[in-house]
Formats: structure tokens, sequence, C-alpha cells
């Protein structure tokens, strides 16, 4: 499970520093991708597989299970951490998340999501008014 919010800053060559906590369970490979809000998302790779999985099963005359599987699975790119803990986000990615020097590592679950700094707090400032109203809709009953 990935949890919290970090602040590392990406390089001149485009490489990102994972955050320490858990650049163990990522060393065997990650895979990046386009996420939804424009940001990026990493999945460990076994995760990567099981949405692997579940798309491959899904109907492909669906019209949407085509569109949203061409967008992800093209954009994705296979990347294993250097020994710093470093990752290298392709610029394709990079201009797709708008990411500048400052960026946001935010947990997410299942996976990490990677924002440019400055959008991540002006998504955060628009969404925290609504977190309250959204429990009942998420996790009716729960909290």
């Amino acid at each position: 499970m990935f949890l919290g919010t970090h602040s590392p800053r990406l390089d001149d060559k485009g490489r990102l520093f994972l955050p320490a906590k858990y650049r163990e369970e990522l060393s065997g490979g990650l895979v990046i991708t386009k996420g939804q809000e424009r940001c990026l998302y990493v999945f460990p790779e076994a995760e990567f597989q099981r949405i692997t999985e579940a798309l491959r099963t899904a109907p492909v005359t669906a019209k949407a299970v085509r569109d949203y599987s061409r967008v992800f699975f093209a954009g994705a790119s296979d990347e294993v951490p250097d020994k710093q803990g470093r990752i290298t986000i392709p610029p394709a990615l990079r201009n797709y998340a708008g990411l500048g020097r400052d960026c946001a590592v935010i947990g997410a679950n299942t996976r990490l999501e990677i924002w440019d700094a400055a959008a991540w707090e002006t998504y955060l400032s628009e969404q925290e008014p609504q977190f309250s109203d959204l429990s009942e809709e998420v996790l009716p009953g729960i909290l």
C-alpha cells in the first residue's frame, strides 16, 4: 500500500528519486503511464500485470475499453530504478503531466502518482472542500 506525499525534484535528465520507503518494493521494476487529471501513475510490476489481465478479459468490442487501453498502454514505460533509487521519466510522459523541477509523489493505495507540485496543490485545494461529502458516495457506511 502506498501512502503519503513526497516532494522530490526532477533533474535535468528527467530522473526522479523514488520515496525511500518504497524503493525496495519497486526495485525489481515498475511501469509508469498516463493517469487521469494529468498525473502519472506508477505501478509495481505485479499490480500492472493485474490491471493488464483485467483489461485482457474486458470485451474488445466495447469502445470505452479500446479507447482506455490504447491511451493506457501506448503511454506506458517500464523502468527499473537505478542503484540510487532514481527512475527516468520519458519526455512524452513528462510533457503529458506538465512536470517541472518540483514534483509531488503521492501514495494512492496500489500505485504512486507523480504530479507537478503546483498542479497537485491546485488539485488538492479544489478537492479538499468536497472530501467529507464524497465519503458517503465512495465509502457508504464505512466512515
